[in-house]
């Protein structure tokens, strides 16, 4: 597959999205579960070491089911996008203190927001808006 040697080439990780198996398959290094995922199903795949699952969530019930979903890290989103998702700065850090899990801020995202992940002490950010 070409788009795997790409990125392997440039230590470039490669994660699909909602098709767990798939993923598997074709040894890419994880996979990413959306909120609306709420399958277990893939816990019983035997996994490489170093596969990754992914997983987001914008409120504790959600975070929860993440972590029984066994993800190693989640995006929590909105932080900074005014959507049905909003959260905004103290939530989102209220939010990240209630997992053990490695945190993303997800949402809204841009240059003028960004120094401001600083203060969630999160893991990374992710987002559209700052690379736009």
């Amino acid at each position: 597959m070409d788009l795997k040697r790409f990125c392997k080439n440039r230590n470039i990780k490669v994660y699909l999205s909602n098709h767990f198996k798939l993923s598997v398959k074709l040894g890419f290094d994880g996979v990413y579960i959306p909120s609306f995922n709420k399958s277990f199903r893939f816990l019983n795949y035997s996994l490489k070491k170093n596969f990754k699952i992914l997983g987001s969530a914008h409120n504790l019930k959600e975070i929860r089911f993440k972590e029984n979903q066994k993800v190693n890290l989640v995006f929590i989103s909105s932080i900074f996008k005014k959507n049905k998702n909003y959260l905004g700065l103290h939530k989102f850090i209220n939010l990240k203190k209630l997992t053990n899990k490695r945190v993303i801020a997800l949402g809204g995202v841009n240059i003028k927001n960004v120094k401001l992940i600083s203060l969630t002490n999160c893991f990374g950010f992710a987002g559209i808006s700052y690379f736009k």
